[in-house]
């Protein structure tokens, strides 16, 4: 494949495939890896508002200027920043078993990875990822697939896995948000729930929403971890349901 094939659309080659420049030693030798690890410091410290090139530049003790040699402009950066908590990822070993636990598995180490890295939840479920660690990840998912009785059909597969990616970011994503909250209040969880029950309480007692206030007092509200297993094993439930048989 020459060069000018592998372009993108726009007529520069993606990030993944352009040559790095030659390095030098003064005033501090850079390279891709380190800026993007630099950059996720950043991030997992004050968030994906706080990365900018010249703060990575001044992390790196580099002028902003040198880091356009390695990265083009925020977006690729934080395309790289993905791609490399999905090299993370693939990073814990292989899927064993059957495909249900294989999806577990799989399940497990996209939520850990955004707890380590709480940035990662808001880029995911946007732009398809494609760099080599994702596609590696992506490949590895296919393949816990590969050869199981009923995914013969590689549509079939392709629609399980996007029902549990659907669900395991759906989850995270309330994971994320509702401890975001809690840290903007500056409470741990237990003040944080008790500062929003009288209002709750006041709400409920209108009469306008009974079936909330059966969920209020009546729910059981399991551990977050519980309730995300659950959650899955319904949907792996789902899946298995409608396999051809």
């Amino acid at each position: 494949m020459t060069a000018r094939s592998k372009r993108d659309a726009g007529g520069a080659l993606p990030v993944w495939e352009r040559p790095e420049p030659t390095s030098r030693p003064a005033p501090s030798p850079l390279s891709r890896e380190k800026i993007v690890r630099a950059a996720m410091a950043i991030a997992d410290e004050g968030g994906l508002a706080s990365v900018s090139l010249r703060k990575v530049a001044a992390s790196l003790d580099a002028g902003p200027m040198r880091l356009y040699g390695y990265v083009a402009n925020k977006e690729e950066l934080l395309e790289l920043m993905v791609d490399e908590v999905y090299g993370e990822m693939a990073s814990a070993g292989p899927t064993d078993g059957d495909w249900r636990a294989a999806l577990r598995t799989i399940a497990h180490g996209i939520r850990r990875a955004a707890k380590e890295h709480g940035w990662f939840v808001d880029l995911m479920g946007g732009r398809p990822p494609r760099g080599p660690n994702a596609l590696a990840h992506q490949e590895g998912t296919f393949a816990a697939l590969a050869g199981t009785p009923g995914f013969e059909d590689i549509d079939v597969a392709m629609q399980a896995l996007r029902i549990a990616n659907a669900y395991v970011i759906g989850a995270i994503r309330v994971e994320a948000g509702e401890l975001r909250a809690e840290l903007e209040s500056g409470m741990d969880k237990a003040e944080w729930q008790a500062a929003r029950g009288p209002y709750m309480e006041r709400m409920i007692s209108t009469g306008r929403y009974p079936n909330l206030a059966r969920v209020i007092r009546e729910a059981t509200i399991p551990p977050v971890d519980v309730e995300f297993d659950r959650g899955l094993d319904r949907v792996l439930d789902g899946i298995a349901a409608h396999l051809p048989r």
